[in-house]
């Protein structure tokens, strides 16, 4: 759901829904969405995350050593929050993603030191 929105407005943009739907509804039903998305994220096990999250990395041009290392130098992970979820879901978020970085992280130590 993140990647629907532009970083520069906050808005969604999807050019199927657009063609069918007021700019508003588009907007409000996105929103909506990413919102429930996230919050089952959050309420998914952390062992969940942890293999979600890590499946998603792998997939990254970078791959998943590469990619982590970036994803905990700049905090890549903040513009994947709804604008308007309340902040203490999102200071769970970013609690939750630097630990699993550091966990994932420690992986990657292993497998290069074992190599």
């Amino acid at each position: 759901m993140a990647s629907l929105r532009d970083l520069s407005s906050g808005r969604y943009e999807h050019a199927g829904l657009a063609a069918l739907y007021p700019g508003d509804a588009i907007q409000q039903a996105l929103n909506l969405c990413h919102e429930q998305i996230f919050e089952r994220v959050l309420e998914s096990p952390l062992a969940r995350q942890e293999a979600d999250l890590k499946e998603c990395l792998e997939r990254m041009p970078g791959g998943l050593c590469g990619t982590l290392a970036h994803w905990r130098r700049m905090e890549a992970y903040r513009v994947l929050m709804p604008e308007r979820a309340p902040g203490y879901l999102k200071e769970l978020f970013c609690s939750n993603l630097r630990a699993l970085l550091e966990i994932l992280q420690e992986e990657c130590s292993t497998v290069r030191s074992a190599g």
